[in-house]
């Protein structure tokens, strides 16, 4: 294994997309907040909910987020991925794309978080810098350093919500956003805590509020985008887990609280992944819509979707979005 593939599993492992994984541990506090701060619809929102035009064929799609809208698949993944090609990943933007006929810009980048999605220089977990245990500031290796992206940012210091922002502007008639965010934050505390984020998931959730209200605005107020923008919401690892389940719950609310005030459609994908996890006795592992890996972890999942899974998200997509 090369210098670059070795670099390649350890950003692998810490980008991390699916939430049971990502959040271990905390149990019952996320349940506790997540009916507390779902947030309520005003007329005014339906309103302007309802006023978004439609998306037709031909119209303009862009994906934003971490490893899962990327495509992203662990290096023991079956089939092996190549990094040197970001055609190689296909995620469930593209699906959508492909379903509903729309040109699709997926702006995604691995192990991104709520603020490096904002920053660059935030920690990330994997897309700008790495995340190392016990070092106090980010390690400067990340996947947009060493591999390509689906799209070309014009520097190292350009962010996501940047590109976001520059896009929508240049492209005012785009009629669908996507944004799938917050799972990489939840790694990042399990790793830094010691009681790996229990105590510290109340503060956890409101800095994900925070910094995605405030990605919400730049798309919203600075790019002046008024058409339809959907928030992907997570899956559980195993339904029949309640510890998975409260996990997936808890960050999804604390998206969910941001999108309040802007207008935006909440693709679920938590039920998606569960109905059509039923196969699988409520596991998506089992019921193939998890990466298969090969080698020490034949016979097991990652905690990226498969082509199964990505094709679960987009129908969750195409059924909260207005056609």
């Amino acid at each position: 294994m090369n210098p670059a593939s070795r670099r390649a599993a350890r950003i692998g492992t810490a980008s991390i997309g699916a939430t049971g994984a990502v959040l271990a541990a905390m149990l019952l506090a996320p349940a506790a907040g997540a009916a507390a701060i779902r947030p309520a619809v005003t007329a005014a929102t339906a309103a302007a909910h309802k006023a978004q035009p439609a998306v037709t064929p031909g119209s303009r799609y862009l994906a934003l987020g971490d490893s899962v809208p990327f495509g992203y698949r662990e290096d023991n993944a079956i089939p092996p991925p190549n990094y040197h090609h970001a055609s190689n990943f296909v995620g469930f933007p593209e699906d959508v794309a492909s379903n509903l006929d729309l040109r699709v810009t997926n702006a995604a980048c691995p192990g991104e978080t709520t603020a490096s999605f904002i920053n660059t220089s935030a920690q990330s977990n994997g897309c700008e810098n790495s995340f190392t245990k016990g070092a106090k500031h980010p390690t400067p290796i990340g996947y947009r350093r060493i591999y390509p992206l689906h799209v070309h940012y014009t520097g190292l210091g350009e962010s996501q919500l940047t590109y976001a922002e520059k896009f929508l502007k240049k492209h005012p008639h785009t009629a669908l956003v996507t944004l799938m965010i917050g799972a990489n934050d939840g790694f990042i505390c399990l790793e830094r805590t010691s009681d790996s984020c229990f105590s510290e998931f109340a503060a956890l959730q409101q800095k994900i509020t925070k910094n995605v209200t405030r990605i919400l605005k730049g798309i919203r107020d600075k790019a002046h985008y008024q058409g339809q923008l959907v928030l992907v919401t997570y899956w559980s690892l195993n339904y029949h887990n309640t510890t998975d389940n409260y996990e997936s719950q808890g960050l999804n609310s604390a998206v969910e609280k941001a999108g309040k005030n802007f207008h935006v459609r909440i693709a679920n994908g938590y039920k998606q992944f569960r109905l059509a996890s039923a196969q699988g006795h409520g596991d998506p592992c089992a019921a193939g819509l998890l990466t298969a890996l090969s080698g020490a972890d034949k016979g097991t999942c990652g905690v990226h979707p498969s082509v199964a899974g990505a094709a679960v998200l987009a129908q969750a997509v195409e059924q909260a979005v207005k056609k």
